[in-house]
């Protein structure tokens, strides 16, 4: 009997990885599916007023939007700004 637990128990722990693995690519499908879009313009417009005033590269610019429930969204905004030499 024991090694017939043994050959079942795999079978479920595969089968409980399997799940586990399916619920993070729905979780990951949803949150890039939940962004608004205009995101990729907004990004664009952002960086074109950034570059008014300094040169920066477009890859050190980050936007990320989360929809925390219903009632809540959060647009996170990130900007690397290259150093100012001011000697």
């Amino acid at each position: 009997m024991a090694l017939l637990d043994f050959f079942l128990s795999k079978k479920k722990s595969t089968a409980n990885i399997a799940k586990e693995r399916l619920q993070i690519i729905v979780a990951e499908r949803r949150r890039n599916n939940c962004e608004p879009i205009y995101l990729t313009a907004m990004k664009k417009d952002i960086l074109k007023v950034i570059c008014n005033y300094v040169k920066i590269d477009p890859k050190m610019l980050t936007i990320q939007f989360e929809q925390k429930n219903d009632d809540i969204s959060v647009l996170e905004l990130n900007v690397t700004l290259p150093e100012i030499d001011e000697t």
